[in-house]
């Protein structure tokens, strides 16, 4: 045998040992250290859930003070006086309509002072009943009025509206028979223009003038109250009075609202020359200014002859009134207003009158007709008008 391998041989016989016991040393230390680790990680644990249990404590502490209720009853009136606040401002709006056709309402008037009182003195439940009392009364005072009136005798009855100039005159429909003042004009002789108090984009405190004012300034013969706007009068246009937010190009060519896209969707009718367009959506409108005038209002209520309008929630829609129009057949067009009636009704009286197409424009306190001198209003002062001038 080779003394050379003995000789390695041996020292191999005592080093594997050796390298066995170090392994063994090894495991242990990392055995060891694994299992402080776990006793950490075991140690943080606990900590962290008596953190959280600590803390859990503390919150039913907190929802327990003082301090805590006192701002959940804080918030909850927050919410009445919120609440209650917009119902009053809708009742004392709804209100405010009804005195541009009624006069007697001074027991109205009184028991919305007493439930102003009320809330004042922070009694939300009865002022809340009150006022949907009061809501009651008024729409019951408007349904009154609407079933009171009466159309004057001796005022013709035609379907047909005149070739040109201003008639009165009853409209016999399959729902009933109706009032209407109408103008009439040719478009080959007559041109529409829109004016406005304002020179461009106005969003608070707007100007606004008469019907007659607006008359008088362009030489009109003819004119009737413009879109829907915010009355300085109502408590909610409060950042907003006098304030619309339709399109509408006027005498001078400037557009307003154009940036207005939650509105683009209003319809809106066109003059240009001897031609008008009314379109379903004022976005299918560019911003031309080669026309005579462009103003846009809801709702659409005859298209091509057709009745297109029948009724939404819209609560003012809803309700009878004296309500505004224009409209056209071919190259004649037509401003006028139509009495006691919702803007539903309104549509079958215009299309029972042969009327093409036809736009509702404001109501309420601003409808007014002027034809040589007021035939319906003054209404209140506006910020738009329609106005009928000789070319």
């Amino acid at each position: 045998m080779n003394k050379k391998f003995l000789k390695n041989f041996f020292r191999l016989k005592f080093v594997f040992p050796f390298l066995t016991g170090l392994t063994a040393a090894i495991a242990i230390i990392i055995g060891l250290s694994l299992q402080q680790k776990l006793k950490q990680v075991a140690t943080e644990k606990n900590s962290l859930e008596r953190r959280f249990a600590s803390i859990a404590a503390e919150l039913r502490t907190i929802k327990k003070r003082d301090e805590y209720k006192i701002n959940q009853e804080l918030q909850q009136t927050i919410k009445k006086i919120e609440s209650t606040y917009q119902q009053a401002v809708q009742v004392y709006e709804k209100l405010l309509d009804l005195k541009t056709v009624s006069k007697k309402t001074e027991k109205l008037d009184e028991l919305l002072t007493d439930l102003l009182v009320m809330l004042s003195k922070k009694n939300y439940a009865s002022a809340e009943a009150g006022l949907n009392l009061l809501s009651k009364k008024i729409e019951e005072e408007k349904n009154k009025i609407a079933a009171s009136f009466v159309i004057p005798q001796n005022v013709i009855q035609s379907n047909t509206p005149p070739g040109s100039g201003y008639q009165r005159q009853v409209v016999k429909t399959d729902i009933g028979e109706f009032l209407v003042d109408v103008v009439s004009a040719d478009l080959n002789s007559t041109r529409v223009i829109v004016d406005t108090a304002a020179d461009s984009d106005c969003r608070n405190d707007c100007p606004v003038l008469s019907l007659a004012d607006y008359v008088g300034r362009n030489g009109a013969f003819a004119a009737v109250n413009g879109s829907y706007f915010c009355p300085a009068a109502y408590p909610s246009c409060s950042d907003k009075k006098n304030s619309f937010d339709t399109l509408l190009m006027n005498k001078n060519k400037v557009y307003f609202n154009s940036d207005n896209n939650v509105y683009s969707t209003v319809p809106a009718v066109i003059f240009s020359g001897n031609s008008v367009r009314f379109v379903a959506q004022s976005l299918e409108w560019g911003r031309d200014t080669g026309v005579d005038a462009v103003i846009a209002n809801q709702p659409l209520l005859v298209l091509n002859g057709n009745v297109v309008f029948g009724g939404d929630n819209e609560i003012k829609r809803a309700g009878k009134g004296s309500r505004s129009f224009v409209g056209n057949s071919g190259s004649t067009v037509y401003i006028g207003v139509v009495h006691n009636v919702n803007a539903a009704e309104m549509a079958r009286v215009l299309a029972a009158m042969g009327m093409e197409n036809a736009l509702n424009l404001d109501s309420g306190g601003s409808t007014a007709l002027w034809y040589g001198g007021y035939k319906v209003g003054p209404g209140r002062n506006i910020p738009n008008a329609i106005l009928l001038v000789g070319k």
